[in-house]
């Protein structure tokens, strides 16, 4: 039995021909100093935090993440110095690479709808990241850089596509996954494009791949080995962490159903583990 998701699979022409149209955000200067910063052997987090420091945005966005629930340790702080320590240089990636590409975007789409976007990105990848230092052999850090940035297409997509928020309005009222509804449509999804924008913005292979293949079921299957076991979990705790924040702040979740039950079961995660991240989530986030 054909699944909606197979009746509208893509063909590498079809993906293409609609990638040409859409406008990738491109990387800018200052991500790509950062970026090589930290790819040496002996990265240097004073080069860091004087390229943060120069921009006034990205020095926002680091002090917000630096005391945000998932990363505040003891009094909140407004150096930017301390802000970088406290993150560490993975988590000093996110951060340039957050504001970034909200600031790439915010000549095309309303604040209003940015500030509610990045804020609820923001939430669940709290959420992913507390979940993650919840389980065994599964890194924190990357949970939390994948989260934030598994649904970056959308805001491109949005603006390729005038009648996209139409869709994902839909999606999410009528409890459909939204890559079957834009393959019909576009001829593309934003699991495609988030994949081609994560590469493109240099972030780890992980989690690269992981954002092509969030919406993809088979990705659960081990024996079909589409993914990494580390890719897989990432892509789990994602879903989960979406319909457990979503659940906390009374909000509704953009993916649930039969992804987020596969996830749940391949995290191992009963009813009774589920209620207890839902009150550390609570502690979080209210």
């Amino acid at each position: 039995m054909e699944t909606a998701e197979n009746q509208h699979a893509l063909s590498p022409a079809e993906i293409q021909h609609t990638l040409a149209s859409i406008e990738i955000p491109v990387c800018p200067v200052l991500v790509t100093q950062v970026m090589a910063e930290f790819q040496k052997e002996s990265p240097d987090l004073a080069v860091a935090t004087r390229l943060i420091a120069a921009d006034v945005g990205m020095s926002a966005f680091t002090l917000k993440l630096a005391n945000s629930p998932f990363f505040r340790r003891g009094d909140a702080t407004n150096s930017v110095a301390q802000a970088v320590t406290r993150l560490g240089s993975r988590n000093i990636v996110c951060v340039v690479v957050a504001a970034a590409l909200r600031t790439s975007m915010s000549s095309d789409l309303s604040p209003e709808f940015l500030e509610r976007f990045w804020t609820q990105a923001s939430n669940v990848a709290t959420a992913a990241g507390l979940i993650a230092r919840k389980l065994r052999g599964i890194s924190s850090d990357s949970a939390y850089t994948y989260a934030l940035f598994h649904d970056a297409a959308i805001p491109v997509m949005m603006r390729r596509f005038p009648d996209y928020a139409e869709l994902v309005e839909y999606a999410g009222k009528n409890a459909q996954d939204l890559p079957p509804l834009e393959s019909k449509r576009y001829r593309c999804t934003h699991a495609i494009v988030g994949g081609l924008l994560a590469k493109n913005w240099l972030l780890p292979q992980n989690i690269v791949i992981a954002i092509r293949h969030h919406h993809d079921p088979e990705a659960f299957d081990p024996k079909l080995n589409i993914v990494s076991d580390e890719v897989r979990a990432l892509i789990a705790i994602a879903h989960v962490a979406e319909k457990l924040s979503a659940e906390v702040l009374g909000e509704a979740a953009m993916e649930t159903g039969q992804l987020c039950d596969l996830a749940t079961e391949y995290l191992g995660l009963h009813e009774d583990d589920q209620q207890d991240l839902r009150d550390d989530l609570a502690d979080a986030l209210l």
